[in-house]
């Protein structure tokens, strides 16, 4: 598969970023013309996963937060969201609805908010050194211009 575009930036992992990770890749992504659905789904998988990195990888500290974002020729796009921070022990058991390992207010519900809107969601995880969440989205094509998109 060849690649059609891509970006990458990084930011701290203040709660106050949350909204610019999801805005970048909503805004690099528009360039397929996505639905309002397809845009909502993967501004929602972006928001999750930055906020988990938020929460859970750096705790009470500020890390780098790093964003890969590509697209391929089939208009599958590829969003990858990783952190440096604790990392993820069991990550079957954090995967599981309502798990979490904080309580109070967080529902567990992160990654399977992120599973129900991609169409395909990786989490690779290692202790003490960080965890990687790859969100895949194929974004149908709208229109075509001499048979091409």
């Amino acid at each position: 598969m060849k690649l059609k575009n891509k970006f990458s930036l990084s930011f701290p992992s203040r709660s106050a970023n949350e909204s610019f990770a999801r805005g970048s890749v909503a805004a690099f992504v528009a360039q397929l013309d996505p639905t309002l659905e397809e845009i909502n789904d993967i501004k929602t998988s972006v928001s999750e996963a930055v906020t988990n990195c938020i929460v859970h990888a750096y705790k009470n500290e500020v890390g780098q937060i790093y964003i890969y974002c590509d697209i391929a020729d089939d208009n599958t796009v590829r969003i990858k969201i990783r952190d440096k921070g604790c990392g993820i022990e069991n990550i079957k058991q954090a995967m599981e609805p309502l798990f979490t390992t904080i309580g109070g207010e967080r529902a567990g519900l992160g990654f399977a908010v992120m599973q129900s809107f991609s169409d395909n969601l990786k989490v690779n995880s290692k202790p003490g050194k960080g965890t990687t969440v790859t969100i895949f989205k194929k974004i149908m094509p709208r229109y075509t211009v001499n048979g091409k998109q």
